[in-house]
């Protein structure tokens, strides 16, 4: 028997699989007919059999630790058990022979080495831009040519960067969380956050690809917010979520450029938007306080005092404040008159501006009590803030707070919606190429057709809601250039929270979904593949949460007066029209039009409901729309001359789906006077919370 080591595995992985065999009774066995054996042999005194000198020492190289042989002049210890037997000087010139046992089942103990350990081939990712065929026909189709040949290039380059750099970068993020040194060594309190090396390498990154200034520079006019959009999905799942530093930064520089960028943020607006890493500068937003989060109107305590030279100083506790690393912020507080009394609701918030660090580097009136410990995001650092004097500049009309971070919350919940779709492609892309490495019952999980039935649900849900993604950044793009039209701007309005909603519930769903393909290993944290599933869990909380963001899809309509509905049911009856000259997609079309006509259809019943009962369905509305709406781009996209099979399959795959759960849910009476009474019994029946009291 000739040996071989593994080529997967070392040594001691080998020794490990030739200790199973190795039971107490069969080294006991082999022993005593090791014994006679060499009794046997020290009377005939004849060789080895040929051949068998060359295969115990092969044996020994690869199996068991180098024999140590007695130094000169030590006396070899005998084993107590050898006593009396009597050896030939050239038996004990020679190597150990196997037992009895391993020469009968020479093959059962070597088994491993013989045939190889088996290791199983991880997954990998390549250039995620060259991976990505809907993005680059998205684009293709889209920008106009020279702008799409010069940005496909660009992200040909980054998608490289990403893969040979960045990515290690992302992880080692995930691997070294940031930590807080409140004390120094000599008792001063100093409240470092200490974040690792990957962490500032990303900042430097960012500013350098210009992942903000892209945005702002409009190179490409209407078109720069598509490109930018485009590279944050590509950067963000090997970003080790520094996207969630980089969302703050663009929503505050879309604040500063809608006010007009006052004169006490001129310097930030530029350091916000540079491309020097030496300039650059990363915001924070803290608006979260002990008595609520997306509740700012009755849940901000913080107050702001003026001082006599037209700046505050602001004096609260600030409960979650996210990449508190961040070089300034903004944040809401309460003005407060001489005589100190605050007005209370939203009409008493206005929008702050602050510097974290003096030019000492000293933090600005600010204590850092201690830092969350979260789910997920863990390479990101969230604290709870204690103001006591910090310096800052209004920068919003006083009480116009609320209305004045508007366009940030529009901004920030676009990039939630670029994280949410960019997780989920990621995990597809390990999936997919994982089920051509992982072998399962005789064959790779390709060809398993179930497996890839999983796969290919998950992929139309992907690509749904990256036109969705697509289409928001085309109507930003459009409206901050003056190009948007009034219906532009409503279905904005519409499908910021929408597509935040949907997005960041399909996201946990998704890779969800996706570990599954990995089996076990999708379970192991060295993977890296539950830390999606944490980070991705906060994508339905941070801007709001599902039913947050359900209510105010509501108030868009009722502060439109119901315009935005309109502009949905006239741009989705449009592209349905144009999608249905193609016959394989007029069964598809017919579908998604029923769906938008029974939504019409309890539109016009609901005026009759009131608010309470338009509350009840408020989600089923949102998730109606999304549905509706993900079909409606599908089918648009999938009607273009040069679609493929798979656009096609698509689109009508999406719609196969219920379009319109809100009709579902009103027919058996969900939304009724009496759902909410039922609702409430169900969840406290038996509960000792409301005993007697229901």
């Amino acid at each position: 028997m000739v040996l071989k080591r593994s080529t997967f595995c070392d040594t001691a992985a080998v020794n490990g699989a030739a200790r199973v065999h190795d039971t107490p009774a069969r080294r006991r066995e082999g022993e005593r007919e090791g014994r006679k054996e060499r009794q046997r042999r020290d009377v005939t005194s004849g060789p080895p059999p040929s051949g068998q000198e060359e295969e115990i020492s092969a044996a020994s190289d690869s199996f068991l630790q180098p024999r140590q042989e007695p130094s000169a002049g030590q006396k070899r210890e005998r084993h107590p058990e050898m006593t009396g037997i009597q050896q030939s000087k050239k038996w004990r010139q020679e190597p150990e022979t196997m037992d009895a046992y391993t020469r009968q089942h020479p093959k059962e103990p070597f088994a491993g080495a013989d045939v190889g350990i088996f290791c199983q081939e991880p997954p990998q990712f390549g250039n995620p831009y060259l991976e990505d065929p809907l993005l680059q026909a998205y684009l293709k189709a889209h920008l106009p040519p020279q702008a799409f040949t010069e940005v496909s290039a660009d992200l040909e380059r980054f998608g490289a960067r990403l893969k040979n750099e960045m990515d290690s970068l992302g992880r080692a993020c995930e691997l070294k969380p940031p930590r807080l040194q409140q004390f120094n060594a000599w008792g001063r309190r100093v409240d470092q956050i200490i974040t690792c090396t990957a962490w500032k390498k990303m900042k430097e990154i960012s500013a350098t690809e210009g992942l903000i200034a892209e945005a702002y520079e409009r190179r490409y006019s209407s078109w720069s917010r598509v490109y930018q959009v485009a590279k944050l999905y590509l950067y963000a799942p090997s970003s080790g979520f520094f996207t969630c530093p980089l969302g703050m930064t663009d929503g505050a520089a879309k604040v500063m450029e809608s006010l007009g960028i006052p004169s006490p943020v001129q310097e930030a607006y530029v350091n916000l938007t540079s491309r020097d890493p030496r300039k650059f500068w990363t915001s924070g937003q803290w608006m979260t306080e002990r008595k609520g989060g997306s509740d700012v109107a009755n849940g901000t305590e913080t107050v702001a005092r003026e001082l006599p030279d037209g700046s505050y100083t602001l004096h609260g506790l600030k409960w979650f404040t996210s990449a508190t690393d961040s070089d300034i912020s903004l944040t809401l507080a309460r003005v407060m008159t001489p005589e100190g009394q605050v007005e209370q609701g939203s009409k008493g918030l206005s929008l702050f501006y602050l510097e974290t660090r003096d030019k000492e580097g000293k933090l600005n009136g600010i204590q850092i009590q201690r830092l969350k410990e979260k789910l997920g995001t863990k390479q990101v650092p969230t604290a709870e803030l204690f103001l006591d004097g910090a310096r800052a500049h209004r920068i919003s009309a006083e009480g116009r707070g609320v209305a004045s971070i508007a366009n940030m919350l529009t901004i920030t919940r676009i990039h939630n919606v670029i994280t949410a779709v960019a997780s989920m492609r990621r995990m597809i892309t390990l999936a997919r190429d994982y089920a051509t490495k992982r072998e399962a019952f005789g064959k790779p999980l390709k060809e398993h057709p179930l497996h890839m039935q999983t796969l290919a649900r998950m992929e139309v849900q992907v690509r749904g809601v990256f036109l969705f993604l697509m289409e928001m950044s085309r109507l930003l793009g459009l409206e901050e250039t003056n190009m948007a039209t009034e219906q532009d701007r409503h279905m904005l309005r519409l499908f910021t929270p929408v597509a935040k909603l949907y997005t960041g519930k399909q996201a946990v769903a998704v890779i969800s979904e996706g570990l599954e393909c990995f089996g076990g290993q999708g379970y192991m944290e060295d993977t890296g593949l539950p830390a999606v599933l944490r980070d991705t869990q906060v994508l339905t909380i941070w801007e709001g949460t599902t039913n947050i963001l359900s209510l105010d899809v509501l108030r868009s309509l009722s502060k439109s007066q119901g315009e935005v509905l309109d502009a949905f049911f006239s741009s989705a009856q449009a592209k349905l029209e144009a999608a249905s000259s193609l016959s394989e997609l007029k069964p598809s079309v017919q579908t998604a039009q029923s769906a938008l006509h029974k939504l019409g259809q309890f539109v016009q019943k609901a005026g009759s409901t009131g608010e309470a009962g338009m509350q009840l369905a408020a989600r089923d509305f949102a998730y109606t729309l999304a549905r509706i709406y993900g079909g409606v781009l599908l089918l648009e996209y999938a009607a273009r001359p040069n679609a493929s099979t798979t656009d096609i399959v698509a689109a009508q795959r999406w719609c196969q789906q219920d379009l319109c759960p809100i009709d579902r849910e009103e027919e058996v009476g969900s939304y009724n006077t009496k759902a909410p009474f039922l609702d409430l019994s169900l969840v406290y029946d038996g509960s000792p919370v409301l005993q007697g009291k229901l």
